[in-house]
């Protein structure tokens, strides 16, 4: 699973980039690609694990975030942006929130209001313009030749171009079962989840009131908006101690790490839950794809896990905490044995018997 991170020029994309893999961009890179690195996923039910495990080996579920180039108009005319962002999962996109007349605004002035709505103009129209040539050459086919499938694409296909000349994300489109196969191939942009990433000043770390006034459109939108400093994390990010850390967030009232925030709202965004393997050998983070069943846990662990599986022993996160050991929540006769047909909730901490 891949986030892909965009945004006009001078909003703090790399900076945020750097937060999340902590990765410096190397002067060499070419600006005009992709930079891929991986960031950790912050969890605090991970780090309680760790304290009542003490494992000899830790391993955090990490996904792929890949910095992409800044949107403008030699970007967006060659079309290079959009076939990068075609390839993400999900889209992070970092919208300038903050002052600073030392740092130009390509337009001139701050108006992140108005930056969303350029950009996810520019997202829908290159949808739109994809949807118009499908359909002037799935008619032209259907001329020469009287084709059912092809038909039936096109009519889900106008459907598509209806929905996108009201300016709305394909996202917020239902698209049945078999409709879904007919596009699944396709470069559709505006049907990823998006995460819009409000870059503000450290003046403006308790102020809410530009969050709040997107709540309505990125509502309507299905856009999961936060607020972060990217100045002031990366300064976080320099200290040396994680108690220096937590004081220094302490002070300025900041409750969770940019890192925490943006991989959680990645998460949510990609449709994705975690579920823990414990002991005192290793405690490990897993990442499996929310609704599904306990045989596709065990897969993400290992393949033979999933074609032998027998059945999970499953713990709950918040019940083993109530309970403080494994020992004390057997005997309260809270460790369930699930089968094939189980379903993961997000928090699960498994345990899968197999037979190969």
């Amino acid at each position: 699973m891949k986030v892909g991170i965009i945004g006009l020029p001078q909003t703090g994309k790399l900076t945020l980039f750097q937060i999340l893999t902590g990765t410096e961009r190397s002067v060499t890179t070419d600006p005009s690609k992709a930079i891929v690195g991986t960031a950790d996923i912050i969890d605090p039910r991970f780090e309680n694990l760790v304290d009542m495990y003490e494992p000899k080996k830790v391993a955090r579920a990490k996904i792929d975030i890949a910095l992409l180039p800044k949107i403008e108009k030699d970007t967006i005319s060659k079309g290079d942006i959009f076939r990068d962002i075609a390839d993400m999962d999900a889209i992070c996109h970092v919208v300038r929130a903050f002052e600073d007349e030392s740092v130009y605004h390509v337009d001139g002035s701050v108006d992140a209001m108005r930056d969303i709505e350029m950009v996810n103009s520019e997202l829908t129209l290159h949808d739109q313009i994809f949807v118009e040539k499908r359909i002037e050459s799935l008619e032209t086919k259907i001329k020469k030749i009287k084709d059912e499938k092809s038909q039936k694409e096109l009519t889900l296909l106008r459907k598509l171009q209806e929905h996108l000349e009201q300016e709305k994300p394909l996202r917020l489109l239902d698209i049945s079962s078999e409709e879904e196969p007919m596009i699944r191939s396709y470069p559709f942009i505006t049907r990823k989840q998006m995460i819009t990433v409000l870059n503000i000043s450290e003046d403006d770390l308790d102020n809410n009131d530009l969050l709040d006034n997107l709540k309505d459109m990125c509502a309507k939108e299905c856009i999961t908006a936060i607020q972060i400093s990217a100045q002031v994390e990366s300064e976080i990010a320099l200290l040396d101690s994680e108690e220096e850390k937590n004081e220094f967030m302490n002070d300025l009232g900041i409750t969770e790490s940019t890192l925490g925030k943006i991989t959680r709202s990645c998460l949510d965004a990609l449709g994705l839950i975690s579920f823990f393997t414990v002991g005192t050998d290793e405690v490990r983070q897993w990442l499996m794809r929310k609704g599904l069943t306990a045989p596709f846990a065990a897969g993400v662990i290992h393949s033979d896990l999933q074609k032998g599986f027998i059945r999970a022993e499953t713990m709950k996160y918040d019940e083993l905490i109530e309970h403080k050991t494994e020992a004390e929540l057997k005997k309260a006769g809270k460790v369930y044995l699930n089968g094939k047909d189980y379903i993961v909730d997000d928090g699960d901490i498994m345990n899968i018997r197999f037979n190969v």
